[in-house]
């Protein structure tokens, strides 16, 4: 890799990570920002590529960003060349957003010793796309209505039937939330503590999130978790994302009132980012293998899985 490559792909990082510390500092938590803007009242939902399918990890972030900040309405991102191959285009003047492709390669190095080892090493790819709202001349289906809001009461049953479906244990009792590794179990206020059946939703993926870490499901070490308040914070971190990309999949809207923890976490996150580009970028990959665990136990994916 050339050394403005790498230059590239640092500046990749402290971009998006910047922006992100700057909503921090303000005391806003940026993957939350959707549920209270305006423009997105109605629906929630991942960030869609051009074809339907879902955006994910940081990309996630970095466009519910783009269209709070920007007041795109539509869920849906394509390139300049997308846009052309269904004989649309981007309006003059308009900008475009940054999205990442995180990828690894191979290289193949020696090893002192008259051998050669092999290095995985991680880069990411910046591209730009444009929000729907930015293009004129696309097919009616992508300015088409969306489908009507599931009815609240039937997303809170189709989310009690998600978290069942992990088999995690979940106990209910006490005043806090938290999942305890040592008897693999989550534990939860009684659900009338909660301000309503989101916020319990919320708070349960949260933990769920947590729930995932040990290595016979994805494989995050929480040894140091109460060690160590970096370890503590980069884990609160993952929990956080991986509650509201679970809560867009539901179509829930999560808890939006700060919690007691909130001030000290923020703090944490603050020293962790700065401290660290990528950690956001790990956090959200984290996030993100969590949350493709946890819809890996529910049964349609287990009846695809045993069908191949």
């Amino acid at each position: 890799m050339s050394r403005k490559q790498e230059k590239t792909r640092t500046d990749i990082y402290a971009q998006i990570t910047d922006r992100i510390i700057a909503d921090l500092e303000k005391g806003v938590k940026p993957w939350m920002q959707p549920w209270s803007a305006a423009n997105a009242s109605g629906r929630i939902t991942r960030p869609l590529r051009h074809n339907g399918e879902p955006y994910s990890g940081m990309n996630v972030l970095l466009l519910w960003s783009e269209a709070v900040a920007r007041g795109f309405a539509s869920p849906t991102w394509m390139t300049f060349k997308q846009a052309t191959e269904l004989g649309a285009h981007v309006r003059k003047g308009e900008s475009g957003s940054t999205v990442v492709f995180a990828s690894r390669f191979t290289k193949t190095e020696g090893d002192g010793a008259g051998g050669e080892v092999e290095r995985d090493i991680p880069f990411v790819r910046a591209y730009t796309v444009f929000n729907v709202d930015q293009i004129d001349g696309l097919p009616e289906c992508y300015h088409a209505p969306t489908l009507p809001v599931p009815d609240p009461v039937a997303r809170i049953a189709e989310s009690d039937r998600f978290f069942a479906n992990t088999g995690a244990v979940i106990r209910h009792g006490g005043t806090k939330a938290f999942y305890a590794p040592a008897s693999d179990h989550i534990q939860m206020p009684p659900f009338e503590a909660f301000r309503d059946a989101a916020s319990h939703v919320a708070v349960l993926g949260h933990e769920a999130t947590h729930w995932t870490a040990p290595s016979h499901r994805v494989g995050r070490d929480l040894s140091r978790y109460h060690k160590d308040r970096s370890d503590r914070a980069r884990e609160e971190l993952v929990a956080e994302l991986g509650s509201c990309f679970l809560c867009a999949d539901l179509g829930i809207v999560p808890e939006l009132e700060p919690r007691e923890d909130h001030a000290s976490y923020l703090n944490a996150w603050l020293k962790v980012l700065s401290g660290d580009r990528r950690a956001i970028f790990a956090a959200a990959a984290h996030a993100q293998r969590a949350v493709a665990f946890l819809h890996s136990l529910q049964p349609a994916a287990v009846e695809k899985r045993e069908a191949a």
